[in-house]
């Protein structure tokens, strides 16, 4: 049975310059947001692509060319360097080779290409030559490829997988296992690219950052790992490297063939033409510096296997991986980390009392915005539940108050996609409700926040899917409420979560998962009476030492965060 043959006409995300917006009914493209010439012109260097090396003998892969930012410098350095080591324009055909899916991103990019090119003196139909061959109308993802590149540079699409036409999500996650999960796309334009990598070749790519420690990174960062070296990275969160503010929480990464060792880690403040030339000593002596705006760090070695790639300082690599070869994880002696209910349609399944439907279908519900200074308001709202206790959807013919309320509400129901995905049970919500869980005394924690603020439930209410939650058959509840809202365990979150504009963390469960512990049978009374005490009264500077004589250390190195337990 042969390889299924798309056709470059379905309806997909456009590879572009930077960030595309696509329409995924039409295929159209609503914006594109250009990579700033001085931070390609950085990229460029980093990869090592520059005018005084002989390009014309190299080659360099665009797998997403957009309107040509990459290429229009690129071709200017190509022609630089052919005049040097005696090349004639005609000799370049292999010299460059660019993608995109947009035919009217292909115009643009090859006639902004024709344009270098005349410049230096190339005739037109040379020009036109080169410029056609070079750049292709073809989906990158799915164009065969046999040759090898020594540079493979740009910036990918940003595009969560499953919300691609189907066929063509199953034919990419066929080809790239990198595809994991709830991946972006950008995730399979790595590994091709890094697939595609000669000897001794470098791809340099901007882009989002969240497959550095997100888990559907996994199997790209053992890829990595596995067969590759990170020759450096930089972190772009705060900068502003696109023409268009967009928030992507972008980062600068280079990765070749084999073991590199020492790997530089930099920060730019906003990325501006003095920073990104600033920067480039620095990583080319692969040291620790600093300039106005701009920080560098040298790792000593990478990450191993499929680990988060923690970008911070050695320093504060250190203090984590000590705390990591103490400690236990939370989960691992009777404690959990779970998630609330989401529904699909809160405006149809959380409701007040006075909704009419039989009493035992109704379970009481906290929301993120029911918790105020480390308390939980009584919302008196509740979420309707459409499972039995065996897990499976309730039969309506036995709820007839319940039927009547979804018929009402069949419309809105049935739009959800859940409903379209599951027909038969098409009034169930997207999670199962556990009454049960109601009773059992957690902790709540908000998923966005600027740190750690952590409320305790003595068992009253089941937590909305934007509220994490924690169980124990081990801990007293609200010592370990203290130690979890002390800046040891915010450290731990720190460390892997994704950094969000206005330095706010998302407080997922694979984050909350990396929190280590002490044996809470290790602990004296003493210090688990001041800790509960201290929970108690919100003193957080007190539980932030007695966190610290919890795990037995004077300290952590500072790290930046926004309070807000108070």
């Amino acid at each position: 049975m042969g390889t299924p043959q798309l056709s470059l006409d379905l309806p997909v995300v456009i590879p572009g310059d930077a960030y595309d917006y696509g329409d995924r009914a039409s295929g159209q493209v609503h914006g594109v947001v250009l990579t700033k010439p001085h931070v390609v012109g950085l990229m460029l260097d980093l990869a090592g692509y520059s005018a005084d090396r002989d390009l014309a003998r190299l080659s360099l892969l665009e797998p997403s060319c957009g309107h040509g930012a990459f290429l229009v410098q690129a071709v200017e350095r190509l022609m630089l360097s052919a005049r040097v080591f005696g090349h004639d324009a005609s000799g370049l055909a292999d010299a460059v080779s660019a993608f995109d899916i947009d035919p009217g991103h292909v115009e643009i990019s090859r006639r902004a290409v024709e344009d270098v090119l005349r410049r230096h003196g190339v005739d037109s139909p040379t020009a036109v030559t080169l410029a056609e061959g070079w750049i292709v109308r073809a989906d990158f993802l799915l164009a065969p490829s046999k040759q090898q590149f020594d540079f493979v540079v740009g910036n990918p699409p940003y595009i969560r997988i499953e919300q691609l036409f189907p066929p063509l999500q199953a034919e990419y996650r066929r080809r790239y296992e990198s595809l994991f999960d709830r991946a972006d796309l950008y995730v399979g334009f790595i590994e091709k690219g890094l697939n595609l990598l000669s000897k001794d070749g470098v791809l340099t790519f901007i882009c989002a950052d969240r497959w550095i420690l997100n888990k559907y990174g996994t199997p790209l960062r053992k890829l990595v790992a596995d067969r590759f070296g990170v020759r450096c990275y930089i972190d772009l969160h705060r900068a502003s490297p696109f023409d268009s503010d967009v928030i992507a929480y972008p980062s600068i990464f280079s990765i070749g063939r084999g073991a590199t060792g020492r790997v530089c880690v930099g920060a730019l403040e906003t990325a501006s033409p003095e920073e990104c030339q600033a920067i480039l000593p620095m990583i080319g002596a692969g040291t620790g510096g600093s300039a106005p705006g701009v920080t560098t760090a040298a790792y000593e070695s990478w990450f191993e296997g499929d680990e988060p790639w923690v970008i911070s300082t050695p320093a504060h690599l250190e203090a984590l991986r000590a705390l990591e070869s103490r400690f236990k994880p939370i989960e691992s002696d009777g404690t959990r980390v779970g998630i609330g209910v989401a529904t699909g349609c809160d405006e149809i399944y959380v409701v007040g009392p006075e909704v009419d439907v039989e009493s035992d279908r109704l379970v009481p519900l906290v929301m993120r915005e029911d918790i105020q200074r480390g308390q939980i308001r009584d919302g008196r709202r509740f979420v309707v539940n459409t499972f039995g206790p065996d897990g499976r959807i309730v039969d309506l013919g036995a709820y007839p108050r319940l039927a009547r309320y979804i018929e009402e509400n069949a419309a809105g129901i049935r739009k959800r996609h859940v409903a379209q995905k599951n027909p038969g049970s098409w009034f169930r919500t997207i999670d199962r409700v556990y009454p049960e869980l109601v009773g059992v005394p957690k902790l709540l924690i908000p998923d966005i926040a600027g740190s750690n603020e952590v409320v305790f439930d003595e068992g009253h209410y089941h937590p909305h899917h934007n509220l994490y939650f924690v169980t124990s058959n081990t801990w007293d509840m609200e010592v370990l409420g203290g130690l979890l809202s002390s800046k040891v365990a915010l450290f731990f979150v720190w460390s892997y979560a994704v950094k969000m504009r206005g330095r706010y963390l998302r407080f997922q469960a694979q984050y909350l998962r990396r929190i280590r512990l002490p044996d809470p049978k290790g602990m004296t009374k003493v210090l688990g009476d001041s800790i509960r005490t201290a929970f108690r009264a919100r003193d957080f500077a007190a539980l932030d030492q007695l966190a610290c004589e919890a795990y037995g250390i004077a300290g952590l190195p500072e790290f930046e965060f926004v309070d807000t337990r108070e």
